[in-house]
C-alpha cells in the first residue's frame, strides 16, 4: 500500500534505463534552477514520465492508468522480495499450499495501491487537469463516479481479504494504511497540503506498513516467530527514507498546478533546484549507511554486492543529477530525473534476496 499523488512501485536493475531522450539545454541554469517559471512546454515530456501517458481506448486501459502502474510494480517487486528473502533464508519451509495465500496477500496489497492512488485522483481532478491531464479522470477517460466505484470495490475486497485471510494484527495496519491513504487526500484532513505531513504519511504506509507487515505475514506463514534479520531491518529503514525522498520529489514536476491551488510543497517552497539537490542528498545518505552497515559486521549481509550495488547506485544518483543540473532543470529533465529515483528503488528491491 502507499501513498503518492505524483508517483506507486518495474523489475529491472536498469541503471541507464533513463537513457537521454531529446533533452533540451538551456542557456541560463541562473533562470531555470528554482522557479516553476523555467518549465517550458517540452515536447517529450510524457515520453520521460513515470506515468502512463497515452490515451486510454476502454475502461481497462483508463482502470490500468487510474491505479498508477509505476506503483503497481513497486508493490509487487517489494512484496515478491521480501518474501523470497524469508524464504531463502528457511527453504524448508517452503510448501506448495502456501502459495494461494501469498497471492491473496498480494492481491490485497494491490487494492490498497489502487485505492489510495485512487481517493487521491478524485479529490485531484482540478489539479491533474493542469499538472497531469494525462491522468484517467483528469482527461475524462474514467467519470468521477466509476473512480469512486472502482475505489470502493478496491477498498472492500482488499480489507475482505485480509479480515478474513490474516490475523489480526496484520488486519489492523491494513486498514491504517487505507486510513492514512484517505485523509491524505479528502477534505477536511487534507493532509498532503502540508508537505511534512504528506512525507510522513507516505514514508509510513511506503516504508515501515508494507515492510513490516509482509515480513511479519511471512513469517507468521511459514510458522516462525517475528524477529528483525539485518537485511529485513535494512530494508524497512532504507525504504523508509527513500519513501520521503519520493514524496518530496513526486512534486517537482507539479509546482505550476500546486501553486495555482495553493498546494503547499517542498518544491513550492524550495524550488526544483533545492529540491532535487535534497532528495539526491538524502539518497546518498542512504547509500553511505548502507555500506556503513556491511562494514560494520561482515556476517549480516553478503558484503561484496551490498558494497558494490550501493557504490553503483551512487554513481549512477550522482551522474543522474548532474545530467539534470547540465540540461537546465527543465520539466523533461525533471521528469526524467524522477524517473530514474524509481529505477533506483525497484533496484534495491531487486538486490534484497541476495544481500
Amino acid at each position: 500500500v502507499r501513498c503518492d499523488r505524483g508517483a506507486h512501485a518495474s523489475s529491472t536493475v536498469a541503471l541507464g534505463a533513463g537513457a537521454r531522450r531529446g533533452a533540451r539545454l538551456v542557456a541560463s541554469s541562473t533562470a531555470a534552477a528554482g522557479d516553476a517559471s523555467s518549465f517550458g512546454d517540452d515536447a517529450d515530456e510524457n515520453s520521460v514520465s513515470v506515468d502512463a501517458t497515452g490515451k486510454a481506448n476502454s475502461l481497462a486501459g483508463a482502470v490500468w492508468k487510474f491505479v498508477r502502474p509505476h506503483t503497481i510494480r513497486g508493490t509487487i517487486l517489494g512484496t515478491t522480495a521480501i518474501v523470497t528473502k524469508c524464504l531463502l533464508n528457511n527453504p524448508e519451509l517452503f510448501n506448495v499450499s502456501l502459495i494461494p495465500r501469498a497471492a491473496l496477500g498480494l492481491v490485497a496489497l494491490l487494492c490498497g495501491n489502487g485505492y489510495i492512488v485512487g481517493i487521491n485522483q478524485i479529490y485531484d481532478v482540478d489539479i491533474d487537469k493542469v499538472n497531469k491531464p494525462f491522468l484517467p479522470v483528469a482527461a475524462g477517460e474514467l467519470t468521477v463516479p466509476l473512480a469512486w466505484a472502482a475505489c470502493a470495490t478496491f477498498a472492500f475486497v482488499g480489507a475482505s481479504i485480509v479480515l478474513t485471510n490474516f490475523g489480526p494484527l496484520i488486519s489492523k495496519l491494513y486498514c491504517f494504511g487505507l486510513f492514512l491513504g484517505t485523509i491524505y487526500s479528502i477534505p477536511p484532513f487534507r493532509l498532503k497540503q502540508n508537505p511534512v505531513a504528506a512525507f510522513a504519511i507516505i514514508a509510513t504506509v511506503r516504508g515501515f506498513l508494507l515492510n513490516f507487515g509482509v515480513h511479519h505475514a511471512t513469517t507468521a506463514a511459514l510458522g516462525l516467530p517475528f524477529k528483525w534479520s539485518p537485511p529485513i531491518l535494512f530494508i524497512t529503514s532504507f525504504v523508509t527514507l527513500f519513501a520521503v525522498v519520493i514524496s518530496i520529489t513526486k512534486d517537482l514536476a507539479d509546482i505550476e498546478g500546486d501553486k495555482k491551488f495553493n498546494i503547499d510543497t517542498f518544491a513550492t517552497k524550495l524550488g526544483v533546484k533545492g529540491v532535487s539537490y535534497l532528495g539526491s542528498g538524502l539518497l546518498l545518505v542512504n547509500y553511505v549507511a548502507a555500506v556503513a552497515a556491511a562494514l560494520v559486521n561482515k556476517q549480516w549481509f553478503n558484503q561484496p554486492l551490498m558494497i558494490g550495488a550501493h557504490v553503483l547506485f551512487s554513481v549512477f544518483l550522482i551522474a543522474k543529477t548532474k545530467a539534470l543540473e547540465t540540461e537546465g532543470f527543465t520539466k523533461t529533465a525533471v521528469q526524467r530525473y524522477y524517473q530514474n529515483i524509481w529505477y533506483l528503488f525497484y533496484s534495491e528491491y531487486l538486490i534484497l534476496p541476495f544481500i
